[in-house]
């Protein structure tokens, strides 16, 4: 019996202090690994969401704003037709944003009463037109400022821009003003593309449409309105 209980306790095994420090090094290993993947994994997406933050204060800075109604001008096709051949409206820049690039793909040689696209620029505004009828990408349109402003095409705070969009493709004969005087939409070879063509339907009386405004950062301003029931030579909109 005796040499028994000496053999069982002979053949009992334990664990050494440095397997102890092995097993504790290994644990520790471990838990840091994952401390910092769960930490670089909290960062990024902190990181992120902080991006996504700013991205939205950027866009709103950017935003453009109406500034009163906008007006449409009445002319007469070479068939009798009355329709719209250009409307004009203000813009600003909203809650003091950064600057808005509104260099225009044309300039006028006249505003008043010659609608002639002369020098197609490098633009990245685009404004779009759209009815019941067909929708236009990218119109025809010209820049002026109204009041002060430091004579670039950047609308910056405190300024306030005129858009004039030219509903009729070029080479399009139109009698327009009291006189019934012929003009016509010409820019010459690259000129006043994106308006209504011979197969469009041009706006009329009691006609429902939509501007957008696209510019190269910040949301789209939209202006929809109504002609009223009698076209005028000139018609403030609503």
């Amino acid at each position: 019996m005796r040499r028994l209980l000496e053999r069982s306790v002979n053949r009992q095994r334990g664990i050494t202090g440095l397997e102890t420090a092995i097993i504790l090094i290994a644990f520790v290993v471990v838990a840091s690994v994952f401390a910092f993947t769960v930490l670089s994994t909290g960062i990024f997406s902190s990181e992120r969401s902080e991006e996504t933050v700013y991205s939205g204060i950027r866009e709103a800075q950017s935003t453009l704003e109406p500034r009163g109604g906008a007006v449409a001008y009445r002319g007469k096709l070479t068939d009798g037709t009355e329709t719209v051949y250009k409307i004009t409206f203000n813009i600003s820049n909203a809650v003091a944003g950064k600057p808005v690039d509104l260099t225009p793909p044309y300039t006028t040689d006249d505003f008043i009463t010659d609608p002639d696209p002369q020098v197609a620029n490098k633009y990245v505004t685009v404004i779009s037109y759209s009815d019941k009828n067909q929708f236009l990408l990218d119109v025809p349109w010209t820049l002026s400022f109204v009041g002060t402003n430091d004579g670039d095409n950047l609308l910056e705070d405190n300024e306030m821009a005129e858009i004039t969009v030219w509903l009729l493709d070029r080479n399009t004969p139109v009698a327009i003003g009291s006189a019934g005087s012929i003009s016509v939409m010409d820019g010459g070879a690259e000129g006043g593309d994106g308006g209504f063509d011979a197969n469009a339907t041009v706006l009329a009386a009691n006609d429902q449409f939509k501007i957008a405004i696209n510019p190269a950062r910040g949301a789209v301003l939209n202006f929809r309105h109504t002609l009223p029931a009698a076209l005028e030579t000139v018609m403030a909109l609503n």
